[in-house]
């Protein structure tokens, strides 16, 4: 009797208790109902356990370290934050040895980066998929959206094969962490974006030279215009530089070829852009990238410069030199810009081409932007000197920025140009003692005398 009360029993009591706080331990949980990835931290930091850190500690290390370059850390990390994410994951021998070297050299380069980024993006899906998720060979291809903006599609075959894309699916769950799951693939995935972007910067497709025009000319026979001689895309200018900025002598000799041959062309305002930035990330030459940007407009300048085809090597003074800079040299109206068309030549040169011109010549003058002014570079202790005397600078930093048309060489000073006064020297007054001259009528006189015996004169 005492194990029932009111008809129910204990053992029902005790069971609906245990039930009834089950149920409020199930609420109590945090709920989840988009999928967000409970590995980051309230702070943000990204923990230990996520599939980042697994990435970077995988045996993927040629994606890890594209990951890196690239600069995806942060973005990945507001991602992971957000919610679970599914990585392809290339092998390391796609990127090593099956990876075409022109199409390696372009994801590489500073000025690609958004591209490099693009194409890593286009590996991860802002969801979880697992491997049972794969549609069904009957169902056909299911389409997801990656971090880039840009679609893929998950398919497989009838004999069990599962893709991504184009690659193969070849370790499914690699890799599962709470915040997502890597899958590793065959091959890299390009999305048509970047492949689109290569192949304009390998035909030339991008920028078309724009050469000066003058007045139309008209045909006398036909009475009709006549049409220009059509100038092959990406062929150099016919017109030197001087005639963009202003009339000077000719270039300087030995101009180094410029990476993927003379036809290969760039965007004059991206190209400004990016080697500023490289200056920037270098360190060291802040001075230099503020006058560029802010106090001038010579970076349009030259933007436009080398969209027109134009070559240009900016000789570029770091910060301890430009801080040696006086007041009266800067305080003339147009003296910053005057100082820096004499730092710009107007031609490629590299470090190289400039060493073995000067190991063979000598001294080499390079035509500047600010005529009729040469800078002068000789060989000096295993480099390049620049300038005369206290006024000279040597090649400090070579190849800060190289990409075919724009080449930045550091400098550890200032050049200015020598001062052309001509001392003309008068040459000195002679004293020239003349014998005195006698008239005809004394000669005739004292010639008379003579005849007369007298004393001659």
């Amino acid at each position: 009797m005492g194990s029932s009360i009111y008809g129910v029993s204990s053992s029902h009591i005790f069971i609906f208790l245990l039930f009834s706080s089950v149920s409020v331990a199930i609420a109590a949980l945090p709920q989840n109902p988009s999928g967000k990835s409970f590995a980051s931290t309230a702070s943000g930091q990204i923990n230990s356990n996520s599939v980042l850190v697994a990435l970077l500690d995988s045996h993927y290390t040629e994606l890890a370290e594209l990951v890196e370059k690239a600069l995806l850390l942060q973005t990945l990390e507001e991602a992971v934050g957000k919610h679970n994410i599914t990585i392809f994951a290339p092998r390391n021998e796609a990127l090593e040895r099956q990876l075409d070297p022109e199409f390696k050299r372009f994801l590489l380069e500073p000025g690609n980066l958004k591209s490099l980024q693009t194409l890593l993006m286009f590996h991860i899906i802002p969801k979880r998929v697992g491997s049972h998720q794969w549609p069904h060979p009957k169902t056909g291809p299911v389409k997801h959206t990656t971090l880039c903006n840009d679609h893929i599609h998950l398919s497989s075959k009838s004999t069990g094969r599962k893709t991504v894309g184009s690659a193969e699916l070849i370790r499914p769950d690699d890799v599962i962490r709470p915040d997502g799951v890597i899958h590793g693939i065959r091959q890299l995935l390009i999305p048509r974006s970047v492949i689109e972007d290569f192949n304009k910067r390998r035909n030339l497709q991008s920028i078309t030279a724009v050469l000066p025009e003058g007045a139309p000319e008209v045909d006398p026979r036909t009475h009709r215009l006549k049409k220009p001689a059509p100038v092959p895309l990406g062929a150099p200018p016919v017109l030197p530089i001087y005639d963009a900025m202003a009339p000077g002598p000719s270039l300087a000799p030995a101009p180094a070829p410029g990476p993927g041959g003379p036809r290969h062309h760039f965007d004059g305002e991206s190209q400004v852009k990016d080697f500023i930035h490289t200056l920037l990330h270098y360190g060291g030459y802040n001075e230099m990238a503020d006058i560029l940007v802010n106090l001038t407009s010579l970076a349009t300048e030259m933007g436009k410069l080398v969209s027109e085809g134009y070559l240009i090597t900016v000789l570029a003074p770091n910060d301890e030199a430009m801080a040696k800079l006086t007041t009266d040299q800067l305080s003339e109206p147009g003296a910053t810009e005057q100082i820096i068309y004499y730092h710009i030549i107007p031609e490629y040169q590299t470090e190289e081409s400039m060493y073995n011109a000067v190991r063979r010549f000598g001294k080499v003058k390079y035509d500047t932007l600010r005529l009729p002014h040469k800078v002068v570079a000789q060989e000096a202790d295993g480099s390049v000197k620049f300038g005369h005397g206290e006024g000279s600078a040597y090649l400090f930093d070579p190849d800060i920025y190289t990409d075919g048309r724009i080449s930045v060489q550091g400098i550890d000073g200032v050049l200015f140009p020598e001062e052309e006064t001509e001392i003309v020297k008068k040459p000195a007054a002679v004293k020239v003692a003349s014998k005195p001259r006698r008239g005809k009528l004394l000669e005739i006189g004292c010639w008379m005398l003579g005849t007369l015996r007298f004393r001659s004169c």
